[in-house]
């Protein structure tokens, strides 16, 4: 394990190019990220689950376990922002990964800029969890059989508790937050991902889904999360349809 300071943010590079894991830790080091590599998919998974990081930079094609398989070992036991990559760039392996529970999913054909600015994002919201229990400011939300909690980042439902990615349980807040209206997806990403976002972006619609399933909702019949087709969604109080 190198040694870096105790207060640079840790990231972990699961990826077997050694020479990109080599160009990339050249790159941020100076940026004042701590990176560390492993490179294949079984040392991945113990690496990312075994200690602690601020964000997990995963790629889909590794020896020994692919990315997906890896980052449904570490969506076990951990919320750490999961950053994945492809050589593809194939739509269906984005959607995957983020069915799966990456935070985002990014192309090789990304520019460092790009990678930075991405990092830079979900390393604050981590960061900002980790802050959050000491301020005890924000109160609790209330949804019904719904509560979430933004300071220790723990949901309820009922009296059992949700296990979400951090990106879903960001979705789930900003739409508990905002009870009875609705939130176009824009919107949604606005919130969460600091950066720009195409026109045509699935993920939302991915993360809603795994949110859907996790609350045992039907989107046919909806209990909690609402449809409005072109539109955006709304939580609703099944209390009080």
């Amino acid at each position: 394990m190198s040694s870096g300071t105790s207060s640079a943010p840790r990231l972990l590079l699961v990826d077997d190019d050694r020479e990109f894991a080599a160009l990339l830790r050249e790159y941020l080091s100076p940026m004042g990220y701590q990176v560390e590599a492993a490179h294949d998919g079984p040392d991945g998974v113990s690496r990312a689950t075994g200690e602690p990081w601020q964000a997990v930079i995963l790629d889909v094609m590794l020896p020994g376990m692919d990315g997906f398989e890896v980052l449904k070992r570490i969506r076990k036991v951990s919320d750490v922002p999961v950053l994945m990559l492809t050589s593809r760039g194939d739509e269906m392996d984005r959607i995957v990964g983020l069915e799966v529970g990456a935070d985002d999913y990014v192309p090789k054909t990304f520019s460092m800029r790009e990678l930075l600015a991405r990092l830079r994002a979900v390393t604050r919201r981590s960061q900002a969890r980790s802050a959050a229990p000491d301020s005890g400011e924000d109160p609790e939300v209330v949804v019904g059989a719904l509560r979430i909690n933004p300071n220790t980042r723990v949901a309820l439902h009922g009296m059992e508790p949700l296990v979400l990615t951090p990106v879903e349980f960001e979705f789930l807040l900003s739409l508990a937050k905002a009870k009875g209206r609705v939130k176009t997806r824009e919107q949604l990403l606005d919130e969460i991902r600091d950066r720009e976002w195409e026109v045509f972006d699935r993920s939302v619609d991915v993360h809603i889904a795994a949110l859907r399933k996790k609350l045992g909702d039907d989107a046919k019949d909806p209990k909690f999360i609402r449809t409005l087709r072109s539109v955006g969604y709304m939580l609703i109080d099944p209390d009080r349809v």
